[in-house]
């Protein structure tokens, strides 16, 4: 076993592509976070592509949206609010968020979560001020959407751990591929402003990819500062 670094933060999104909810300790099961990514809004008429989720790269303020739990020590079970730009609260299955997002949109509940690849997402604090200064632009790691923001030795070192399994305070998660990049990462999470030269940035120096995606071996409860270990390869 190997100490690879520790836990920085954590973040959950209960709707998708929502704003994040900051976290002191998680308990991760099978199916990732508690609560991540359980609602999400379907576009109409996409219903049947492959991809027909409403995202920022649709609606750049969409994680200004501020959703939570009425009850968050049962996340799974509980009913789900969103705050809106402006200041209303409004459930998530509201019609009214609804039409606030477009004409002919609606939500969806999935209790395993709508993850596009996997349910956990990793990136290391070097790796995001290493692409910062990349585009020359001092980066705020939730445009990177993690689960977990992790204090490593030096940038991209979480790439190296792809095959491997990773002791996380009390779960265990295989490292299973690099996470390849949208347009989403050049939408800065705090004024929406877009910023191509961040994508740009990882296509050309690191491959379209930046973070790696995960899936829960053993469930566990993860707390921030929590050490990462490198178990297995």
């Amino acid at each position: 076993m190997t100490d690879v670094g520790r836990v920085a933060a954590l973040w959950r999104y209960p709707v998708k592509s929502m704003g994040a909810e900051p976290l002191a300790e998680i308990e991760v099961s099978w199916h990732g976070f508690a609560g991540d990514r359980r609602w999400a809004f379907v576009r109409d008429g996409l219903e049947r592509s492959g991809f027909p989720w409403l995202t920022i790269r649709e609606r750049s303020n969409l994680c200004h949206y501020l959703p939570s739990f009425v009850d968050p020590s049962k996340p799974d079970a509980s009913r789900s609010v969103v705050r809106t730009p402006s200041g209303d609260e409004l459930d998530v299955s509201d019609p009214a968020l609804a039409a606030e997002l477009g004409e002919g949109v609606r939500v969806i509940k999935q209790n395993r979560g709508v993850f596009d690849a996997a349910p956990l997402s990793l990136i290391s604090t070097q790796s995001v001020a290493a692409l910062g200064a990349l585009a020359g632009d001092e980066l705020d790691p939730l445009r990177f959407r993690p689960n977990l923001l992790v204090e490593a030795s030096e940038p991209f070192e979480e790439e190296t751990w792809v095959g491997s399994v990773l002791r996380v305070g009390g779960m265990r998660m295989r490292v299973d591929r690099q996470d390849e990049r949208c347009v989403v990462v050049t939408v800065d999470p705090v004024t929406s402003e877009r910023n191509p030269a961040v994508l740009r940035a990882i296509a050309q120096q690191r491959d379209n990819c930046a973070g790696v995606y995960g899936s829960p071996v053993s469930p566990g409860l993860v707390t921030v500062g929590d050490p990462v270990v490198l178990e297995a390869s």
